[in-house]
């Protein structure tokens, strides 16, 4: 029978008080620094000339989509009970949102490192320290809006925008693809400054902090923005159940993203499942 995932502001408090105890089981027997550690590795540029699968690709969202199961089955083997909130980042897009509460997420980093200082995944708590980070930092850190270069998160409107997308997406099946859902949600953006980081992007950046980068899974807040990004395919393959996945068949010798791109039916490292083996979630988990 599936599961649910429910919105985080709807969470009751022994629920949030159930997930945070799992993700702080997970800290403490090693395993959650094992999917930052994956994320790190997985994390490829397209201006690498290697195969890439989590970012700026087609295969961005089924490979997030098992990313996020996969450590969505690790936190019910501690507790049944739990399942991966999401974050509607349009609606709760300010610091005073209870998902910054003290019994949850905790809050923003102070200003003199961005160190966080509250809640259970603060450094000074004893139970967050960071062992795979871009920097020798060992605590968590936050910027919220990132005040030296402000950005404001995604609204309702822009994310309508992405929604109203009909194919899945474009050559060149990169950051550049100027269409498609998979780029247009994704983020990657023409433009200087702020104006490259949209929609999924730009939500990384207004956190800040480790948030940025290949890092990331570093904030346990990574979990609820990927589930809400993971919601948004899941209605978006809803509203147009003709729009498969793209490209259909591998990249051929001479084109440009020859073997640098997972097509339907390749497998995606480290699982070996394919994009088309993630197209359908609902004998699983459902969205409330």
């Amino acid at each position: 029978m599936a599961y649910t995932r429910k919105n985080q502001r709807d969470l009751t408090s022994a629920e949030r008080k159930k997930f945070v105890a799992a993700v702080l089981e997970l800290k403490r027997s090693g395993t959650y620094d094992d999917f930052v550690r994956t994320h790190i590795d997985y994390y490829v540029a397209d201006g690498d000339n290697r195969l890439r699968v989590a970012h700026m690709t087609p295969s961005f969202l089924p490979w997030h989509r098992k990313f996020l199961l996969e450590f969505e089955r690790a936190l019910r083997r501690i507790d049944p009970t739990v399942t991966v909130p999401y974050w509607d980042w349009t609606k709760d897009n300010t610091p005073a949102a209870s998902l910054w509460g003290e019994d949850f997420m905790g809050g923003n980093g102070r200003r003199s490192d961005l160190q966080v200082m509250t809640g259970p995944f603060a450094y000074a708590g004893g139970r967050w320290t960071v062992k795979h980070g871009m920097t020798e930092g060992r605590f968590l850190t936050r910027d919220f809006g990132r005040p030296q270069d402000p950005i404001a998160l995604p609204t309702k409107a822009q994310l309508d925008d992405v929604m109203r997308e009909t194919v899945y997406d474009v050559e060149p099946w990169n950051s550049t693809s100027r269409s498609g859902f998979r780029n247009t949600l994704e983020g990657w953006a023409p433009g200087r400054g702020s104006e490259r980081f949209r929609i999924h992007n730009r939500v990384h950046r207004w956190v800040g902090g480790l948030m940025l980068g290949g890092a990331s899974v570093n904030d346990p807040v990574f979990w609820l923005h990927h589930s809400f990004v993971d919601l948004l395919w899941s209605r978006w393959q809803q509203r147009n159940p003709r729009a498969g996945y793209l490209p259909t068949r591998p990249p051929q010798l001479g084109e440009s993203q020859y073997r640098r791109i997972a097509a339907r039916d390749e497998k995606m490292g480290p699982w070996g499942v394919t994009p088309a083996q993630m197209l359908d979630h609902s004998a699983i988990y459902r969205y409330a």
